[in-house]
This record gives structure tokens, sequence and C-alpha cells, in this order.
């Protein structure tokens, strides 16, 4: 009886080891062989291009995708009818990941390295956000296929996330409550060059102000007029004399939306959009202010009046050193984007339409830049921002693009659309899937970067979001 429970025992243990036991490395293989289905998901959205909140057909698709592969949806959440949750698995650690998928206004380009317009006054993802999405939910399936063969505890939940361009998607989310049981959050976005540093970015709060005056005859009865023009002309006037009493790390930008129908009609309605950015959020509150007193003032002086809508606001990024040494890592380990014999040609033609100051090696594609702690930012902003205050955030960035491209051009629309803009999306997804597989290797990681959390932000830190408690706005870009 002894020796038949022995055997049994040997025999129970053989069989335990056969089961076979899916790798990371197995799961990021995986990854490389559902590259052309990921690149053609990547191309439908790059296709449809639709602009902040109208992303029907993009969200569509990949929501399909991840229901497909066992996640349970969410649809429209925070108010937000192309905004989505997708999640697998159950309890602790709950790792999020992000995924963008608007395209930008007036930006329309075909896949060649030359301007071509694809569809006249269309929009284009001159961000590269196309890529973004597919990356994310690709990444996503790796680890719930890693999860299922692993069993255990833990939850990857992928936030779908809307409007980034100007329409603060995040904060919704953020401010909706949909981020406060994530122990960690891992995104990334296209670029020129390949990086995971733990940088910081420029906060950004930004307002349509609209004049509204008394139309008249411009030759006839010109006195009779009150121009909303005028009120728009002398709000830009005074919010550049302010320009020199700013930090110089600040960025004030504009367009006027609506100036008038005809010359010889004095206008109604004007309208411009504001950006008011600098590294820290409270300075981006001050500045603002200071800009709706110089339209109040225009109002005043013009005999006009004046209303502003807040479209949205956002923090700055808060870097977390620690999760991003591990997605460093990992990216070193992924490496960057080797061009062939085609891709070659078509970077060396979109180089040379470039500002001579941008050109660049294009070898500079293959290379992992050196990890950075980047406490102030520059250039852009984005929504992750908002999160990043309320969970341990990293991010990387992959070369997506020729380098020396600036985002939001035709030549980033164009490499976006062909296939230098899909490896460099294979990079990221694989880099996010390793970088999350070793968190749930390893969680006690998230008790070191919650610790630097709340060390950066402070232990008073109370979120409250910067477009205070309006509304998404859903047609912000019609």
């Amino acid at each position: 009886m002894k020796k038949l429970i022995f055997f049994s025992f040997i025999y129970l243990c053989l069989s335990c080891a056969a089961i076979p036991q899916t790798q990371p490395d197995d799961i990021v293989a995986s990854l490389d062989k559902k590259y052309e289905h990921y690149s053609d998901i990547a191309q439908q959205i790059w296709e449809h291009a639709e602009v902040g909140y109208q992303e029907e057909k993009s969200a569509a698709l990949l929501k399909d995708e991840l229901r497909n592969a066992g996640f349970t949806i969410k649809e429209g959440v925070a108010d937000i009818p192309t905004a989505f949750t997708a999640s697998y698995g159950s309890g602790s650690p709950v790792i999020g990941i992000l995924a963008e998928y608007d395209a930008l206004p007036g930006v329309s380009q075909d896949h060649v390295p030359m301007r071509q317009v694809k569809v006249e006054g269309g929009a284009g993802h001159a961000c590269g956000h196309h890529l973004f999405g597919t990356a994310s939910v690709a990444a996503s399936i790796a680890l719930k296929d890693w999860l299922t063969a692993n069993p255990g505890k833990g939850t990857v939940r992928l936030y779908g996330t809307p409007a980034e361009e100007g329409g603060a998607g995040k904060v919704y989310m953020v401010r909706a409550g949909l981020f406060n049981d994530v122990d960690a959050v891992l995104h990334w976005h296209p670029s020129s060059g390949n990086g995971a540093n733990a940088a910081s970015s420029l906060s950004n709060k930004s307002a349509k102000f609209r004049f509204y005056g008394i139309a008249s005859h411009a030759a006839g009865a010109p006195w009779n007029g009150r121009s909303a023009l005028d009120g728009v002309e002398a709000m830009n006037y005074m919010v550049n004399l302010m320009r020199e009493h700013v930090p110089a790390e600040s960025r004030i930008h504009y367009v006027i939306t609506s100036g008038g129908e005809a010359p010889n009609v004095v206008p109604e309605f004007a309208e411009v959009f504001y950006y008011t950015r600098h590294p820290e959020m409270q300075w981006v509150r001050d500045i603002f202010d200071r800009v709706v007193n110089a339209a109040e003032a225009a109002a005043l002086g013009t005999d006009t009046r004046m209303e502003y809508e807040v479209i949205h606001g956002l923090y700055n990024v808060l870097p977390n050193e620690t999760l991003s040494k591990i997605m460093y890592k990992n990216l070193e380990k992924v490496g960057g984007v080797h061009y062939d014999s085609e891709e070659m040609a078509f970077a060396e033609k979109i180089k040379s339409t470039l500002f001579p100051a941008a050109r660049t090696d294009l070898e500079k594609a293959k290379m992992i830049a050196p990890f950075e702690v980047i406490e102030k930012g520059k250039g852009g902003s984005t929504d992750v921002g908002d999160v990043s205050w309320i969970v341990p955030t990293a991010g990387l960035r992959t070369a997506t693009w020729v380098p020396g491209t600036s985002a939001h051009t035709w030549q980033a629309v164009a490499a976006g659309g062909m296939s230098i803009g899909k490896k460099g999306m294979l990079n990221a997804a694989k880099t996010i899937t390793m970088t999350a597989l070793d968190i749930f290797a390893n969680p006690s990681v998230l008790k070191e970067a919650s610790a630097e959390l709340n060390r950066r932000r402070g232990e008073t830190f109370v979120y409250e979001a910067l477009l205070g408690d309006r509304t998404p706005p859903l047609d912000y870009r019609k």
C-alpha cells in the first residue's frame, strides 16, 4: 500500500511537471506572431482619423478586440460615450494601461514621404494615437494570456481614453474615481526616438473666450456697431504684453476661431481659443486668471460682452523613478527600431523635408536615450498628468517617426501610416508587457512606488481638477 501511494505521488509530480507553464519570454514572443494583426488594427484607426470625443469607430474596434479576448468591458464611463475600461483577472495588484486613439484636425496626409493630403480639410494621426491605442491593447491581451496560463491574483485593466488632444478625457475619468483602486499605471507615446525617462510635462489650462458686440454697416453706420473682433484683438494685445511678466518657462498661445463674416459688417461675434502652460500647475492657475482679466478688460474697453468656457485643464506629470527604472530596463532589452532598405529610403525622403536644424542621424531610431529624471517639464502637455498624481505612473516613447520629426506634422502622419510606425508600436507593446510582468512577479516594488508618489505630491495633497466641475466638452471639435 505504501509503495502504491509513493508511486502515485511520483506520477502526480511528473504529471504536474509535464504541464507546460507559460513563461514571460513566450508571452513577449507571442506579440511578434500577432504583428500583422495589430498592424491592421492600427491602420484601420489611422484611416478613421477621428477627432476628440468623436472616436466611435476607433473605440469600437479596440473594444471588440478586448471583448473577444475575454475582457469585461464598461462603456461610456465618466459620461463620455467613447471612453471605456476593459478588465481581466481579479485581486491585486491592479495594473492600469492607458490607450489613446484620437486624431488631430487639419493634418490629413497619405502614407507617402511628401506632402500629399488624403482628405481635403480632414484629420490625421499626427500624434500617433492609432499606434498608442493598439499597442496598449496588444500588451493588455498578452498580459491576460499570461494571467490565464499562470493563475494567481492580479488584474490588468485597459483604459480607453478619448480626446487627449485638448479634450482632457483622462481628467474626467480621474475625477470620476476610475483610478482609485489601481496600483500602477503604464503608458507610452509615439515619438522620433526611444526613451523611458522619469519625466514631467507642462501643466495646461485652456478656454474659449467669446465676445459679443453689435452688428452694423461698417461704412454706412459704424458708430452704431460694437465690434466683437475688436474685443478679441484688444485681449490678444494685452496678453502679448503680459508675456514679459510671466516666468520664462511659461507658454501662452491662441487661435482666433471666429473673427466675423464680411469686412463690411461690424462683427457681432468673435472667439479666440487660448492655451496657458507652465511646468507647475500653481503657476498655470495664476497665468490663466490674468488672461481672464485681460479678456474682461478688453470687453470693457470695446463696449462688448465677454464670456468664456474652460475647455480643459491638466496637471503636470509627476515622475515616478521607481517604476520608470523598470520600464527603462525593459526598453533596453527590446531595443530600438531597425529600418529595412525600403524604410530607410522612405526615412531619407522624410528627412529632406524637415527644417535643416531638425535633420539628424537616422541611426538614432535604433538607439535608446540614457535614463534621466526630469523634474520640470518642457514641450507639451498631457492628461496623463492627472493620472500620475493619483497612481504611480511610468511611460516610454518609441521611434514611430523618422528621427527629427516633430509631433503634429504631416511627416508624423506619414510614418505612422506605414511600417516604421508599426515597428515602434510593437516595441512599445513588448516593453509595457515586460514591465507589467515584472510588477506581477514582484509586487512589493509598488510600496516603494507609492511612497515616492506620496513624497513628491506631499502628504496633504487633495486632488482638484483644474477644469473644475464642468462636464466633458463632447462638442469641442465640432
